[in-house]
């Protein structure tokens, strides 16, 4: 499929290569019949830029193709170079120009044949180029192109250097045989500084310099993100038209691996959003905030070895603190690999928050991960129904419904849903429900698990 923006480039800079030939042509043929050394140096400037031109076009079809093996930053830099090598070519032909006029000045060449055949051609080479310096300048910036930007600095330099061969033939034309080598002069002068302005743009980018503006850019989109604590590097850098970025951002240690993700796609979303065309390379650091409860970082301690825990309670006797753990392992583990385990994560808990911490770790069997099953017969669900509904009323709980049973090879597995009053405390439910879980359990032996949800009557 093909890129609009590689087609877009192609094309200006190919119609570019015809407008810079057809008026390279018609200022060198008038320059040499009147014998005028501005035309001929502003043709030949016209002709570097054919060339340029040409170099452009060959160019902008290799920069935008993809990265690959071998250059992974993709092949935009091409264009840098290329831009490189014809300000050097214009310096090589200022540096010609500016010989000969002194060889003219210092020898008295008589001043050129003048007639309106010059001013013509001129004025129809102002308009062109001014046209296509318009053109080629819109879609570089478009594009962020270096290859077009170097283009359109050529036009604009023929628009400029025809204006000085104007003044410098009508300089001629009043008498002053120095007027046409001024104007060579005026061209030659020209072309340096606008080759200059344009080398220190290259240059910079080939040299990795930040684009102006665009780390402030960068940081201000990443740091809108939910769940970015703070940068603590960030380095940009130009290759073609694309911001490559590298980002070293904070993010909560107490993030699970899926939300840190999130954060990375929200990040790389609003950074190309701000710069057009970016590629971000994000990489978190887990960092603990200021406002990290202690629950929380002895979860983070045990995520981080890779345990499964529950039932994290602390508490603050006088300043000293003490904790108590869950802790879920294989149930077909030998007790001393188990309390090896335990007694690692309370080392790990104690080197946190000081040897004086109290930590006591009650280990129970990971939970299994249950067989397929099937529903159960209608029947058998009804029964289970009425059940919990009998058990439910010697409690604060009401309204058993949703109520699904499923047979496993490890047992019956029960699903309800059921209904409290508004403003019960979450333990006061929790202790309702499962005084109804015990109940049927101790009712139907073949019950593995009972998993209950209550919520509000209006819920």
């Amino acid at each position: 499929m093909s890129n609009p923006v590689h087609n877009v480039k192609s094309r200006v800079a190919a119609i570019s290569v015809f407008a810079s030939a057809g008026m390279a042509a018609a200022k060198f043929v008038v320059g040499i019949a009147i014998g005028s050394l501005a035309l001929i140096s502003e043709a030949l400037h016209s002709s570097i830029d054919v060339v340029a031109t040409v170099i452009t076009w060959m160019v902008v079809r290799v920069s935008d193709l993809p990265a690959d093996e071998e250059h992974h930053y993709g092949h935009g830099k091409l264009e840098s170079i290329s831009a490189l090598g014809v300000i050097a070519l214009l310096y090589v032909l200022a540096g010609g120009i500016l010989v000969e006029s002194y060889s003219r000045l210092r020898e008295g060449v008589p001043p050129p044949t003048l007639s309106a055949v010059p001013f013509v051609v001129l004025l129809v080479d102002i308009a062109v180029n001014f046209w296509r310096a318009r053109a080629l300048e819109r879609t570089a910036h478009a594009t962020k192109s270096q290859a077009l930007a170097a283009d359109a600095l050529h036009f604009t330099s023929d628009v400029l250097g025809s204006i000085a061969v104007i003044f410098g033939l009508g300089l001629s034309g009043l008498g002053y045989w120095w007027g046409d080598a001024a104007a060579a002069i005026g061209v030659a002068i020209m072309i340096a500084l606008l080759g200059l302005r344009m080398a220190r743009s290259t240059v910079e980018t080939l040299l990795d310099r930040a684009p102006e503006g665009a780390s402030e850019k960068a940081r201000a989109a990443i740091r809108s993100v939910p769940g970015v604590l703070d940068i603590e590097r960030l380095r940009v850098r130009m290759v073609g038209s694309t911001h490559f970025i590298d980002a070293v951002v904070q993010v909560p240690r107490t993030y699970p691996i899926d939300r840190v993700e999130e954060i990375k796609r929200k990040a790389q979303m609003n950074v190309a959003r701000a710069l057009d065309d970016a590629d971000l390379t994000f990489t978190a650091v887990p960092v603990a905030r200021d406002n990290e409860s202690v629950r929380e970082r002895i979860m983070v301690i045990a995520r981080n070895s890779g345990l499964a825990v529950h039932h994290v309670t602390v508490h603050d006797l006088g300043g000293r603190l003490t904790v108590s753990i869950d802790l879920e392992v294989d149930g077909n583990m030998a007790l001393t690999a188990a309390h090896g385990i335990a007694h690692e994560l309370e080392r790990n808990i104690r080197e946190e928050f000081g040897e004086d911490v109290e930590v006591d770790t009650h280990i129970e069997p990971l939970e299994p991960e249950l067989p397929f099953g099937a529903d159960a017969a209608p029947d058998r669900v009804e029964t289970i129904k009425a059940a919990l509904s009998r058990f439910a009323a010697d409690t604060a709980i009401h309204d058993i419904h949703s109520v699904r049973v499923r047979d496993t090879d490890a047992g019956e597995i029960v699903n309800f849903h059921c209904r409290a009053a508004p403003s019960m405390s979450v333990i006061k439910v929790h202790e309702n429900v499962d005084e109804i879980e015990r109940a049927l359990r101790r009712a139907f032996p073949t019950v593995k698990r009972v998993i209950s949800h209550a919520e509000p009557p209006d819920a």
